[in-house]
């Protein structure tokens, strides 16, 4: 049959499972917008810039499964790069589609707006290459083909992919196939995956200690289930990095806790150091996961089951995919009559603070463990939110968003957007700080227009915390306009769609906080606390990311230095 090029992309996006397009039009990219309108099976949806509608499409993807980015060229594309970058980083799988100046225009270099007037139009694909795992510039001639394989490598790897589209070809026909496109992961060869299972199972049936580590890939690739039945019936301790957070049941008797190496909770360090078989998943050692690089992994125990291949104490497995290998490896797993490690007890602890009492951070988590709820969406932006919400044993089937790899500040209120977007079913809850606030505020006025009903709480403490206990306590590099908050949704619509509330005490806080339950309307919290308050975790952190970034002869130790050389 043929098709409008345009159209071809719109259907073969819908056949993908996409639904939403995030982004901004350009000049460039109206001809397919309009085309977007016409469509029953996909909605663009408008942000206030193209780094916020990354950061909303990272968000959807996270929640709902792919979606798209749609941006004019040049100003646009590197506008969402930082977004784009963080969705690679982080491994979320979303389309970018750029709008880009007609054909004959980029064949005869046109010195044309959006680009650098030197008749260059390779230079914005050669940056996109770089953090996207497939890129295309769509002509009459290529686009069936490259459609297709740059849909199915954004899905096989669950990473950004990049499409050029250029404006004078997006409603001119051509033939395209009948056949609906089916995504499909890789299964890979079969003797490896079954040669990886084999060797994997018999390492356990050896096991008196396993013990397996949780990366961010476990969500990505949907295999959380099955590490789940794996732990379940061989009776396997499960710990989690950060990226991991809640991908497993918090509740369930096999999950440990968050593993971050020797900043772990003793018992956590000392079973990972002393197992005799550690099962990665995904696993990645960045300084994040492995608390600056102090983890203690007997190199000889260790086995890593990546998106693709296999690590076996070093020797590498290939064409074993994780979910075909964990498949696998279930059926030839006999239950175990090993007994999982005792938890350490931990009682209701009770929230200090009362009444007039001042808010602190002390105070203030505590309240909010206990205010949370079976199926929340929880949003941690970087820094002391998420930090906090870390060390926070989550509910029931909680999803949780942040960026612990990237760590783009101001990406979680966008990402917020693009995630209610996504499963506007379930309750929305952001925890974000003033500094990232204000880069990315604009997008609160897309959460209302849309009439979403998240609650945000927006942690003021006049600046940046995180980097304060880093270096520079009370240099003015750190410092940052304090807003009235609280007033801000109230200037970014015009209905009253928003409960606004400023909460300086204890009291005030557990007011807010049977408020936000009973409320149906997006709810806005403004917490103020002080200056250098901040978890003891954070301020753990901040002294390890001065000693790495700076070493001991480094600006935050030269007091401590030059005293003791006077002594």
């Amino acid at each position: 049959m043929r098709m409008l090029i345009g159209d071809y992309l719109i259907r073969r996006l819908a056949e993908a499972g996409i639904s939403h397009l995030f982004g901004v039009p350009g000049d460039f990219n109206l001809s397919f917008l309009e085309q977007v309108e016409a469509a029953p099976s996909v909605s663009f949806v408008g942000s206030c810039n193209e780094l916020n509608a990354a950061y909303a499409a990272d968000g959807y993807a996270r929640t709902a499964g792919l979606c798209g980015l749609v941006t004019t060229l040049g100003v646009g594309d590197l506008g969402a790069i930082s977004g784009i970058a963080g969705a690679y980083a982080e491994r979320v799988p979303f389309v970018h589609i750029t709008g880009i100046p007609p054909l004959h225009a980029v064949e005869s270099r046109a010195l044309l707006h959006h680009t650098l007037a030197d008749g260059g139009y390779g230079n914005i694909g050669r940056c996109m290459a770089e953090y996207t795992v497939a890129q295309a510039r769509l002509t009459p001639a290529n686009a069936v083909e490259e459609i297709d394989r740059v849909l199915q490598a954004c899905w096989r790897e669950r990473r950004p992919v990049h499409l050029q589209l250029p404006s004078d070809i997006t409603h001119l026909s051509i033939e395209v196939p009948d056949a609906p496109l089916v995504l499909e992961d890789s299964q890979g060869d079969a003797e490896q995956v079954a040669l990886a299972a084999e060797h994997i199972a018999t390492r356990l049936a050896a096991a008196r200690h396993p013990v397996m580590i949780l990366d961010a890939d476990v969500d990505r690739f949907g295999t959380a289930s099955l590490v789940a039945d794996l732990a379940e019936r061989g009776v396997i301790a499960c710990v989690a990095t950060a990226p991991a957070k809640a991908v497993l049941d918090e509740t369930a008797p096999y999950y440990l806790g968050g593993y971050v190496g020797a900043a772990s909770r003793p018992d956590i360090r000392e079973l990972v150091s002393q197992s005799d078989c550690v099962i990665g998943l995904g696993l990645r050692f960045t300084e994040i996961n492995t608390g600056f690089f102090t983890q203690k992994i007997r190199p000889e125990a260790f086995i890593n089951i990546l998106a693709h291949e296999v690590s076996l104490a070093g020797r590498s497995i290939p064409a074993a995919p994780m979910a075909a290998v964990l498949k696998a490896l279930l059926a030839k797993l006999f239950p175990s009559t090993r007994t999982l490690p005792a938890r350490p007890a931990t009682g209701a602890a009770s929230a200090p603070g009362q009444g007039d009492d001042a808010l602190t951070h002390a105070a203030l988590w505590p309240r909010v463990a206990a205010f949370l709820r079976e199926g929340d969406v929880i949003i941690g932006e970087a820094g002391t939110s998420n930090t906090a919400l870390l060390g926070t044993a989550f509910p029931q089937k909680t999803r949780y968003i942040a960026q612990p790899i990237w760590g783009a500040i101001g990406y979680t209120l966008p990402a917020l957007f693009g995630s209610y977007m996504g499963s506007p079913e379930r309750r929305h809850i952001l925890f974000i700080g003033d500094g990232s606030f204000q880069l990315t505020v604009q997008e609160l006025s897309s959460i209302l227009r849309h009439g979403q009903k998240p609650i945000i709480f927006l942690l003021n403490n006049k600046g940046y915390t995180i980097e304060r206990l880093i270096l520079g306590e009370r240099s003015r590099y750190n410092d940052i306009a304090n807003w009235r908050y609280a007033a801000l949704p109230h200037a970014f619509d015009r209905e009253d769609k928003a409960l606004s509330l400023v909460v300086e005490r204890v009291s005030e806080l557990e007011d807010a906080l049977k408020q936000a339950e009973q409320a149906d309307k997006a709810v806005f919290i403004e917490l103020i606390l002080p200056e250098m308050d901040a978890p003891e975790a954070l301020k753990r952190f901040g002294i390890a990311v001065a000693d790495y970034d700076y070493g001991p002869t480094g600006p935050r130790n030269a007091s401590t230095q030059t005293h003791a050389q006077k002594g």
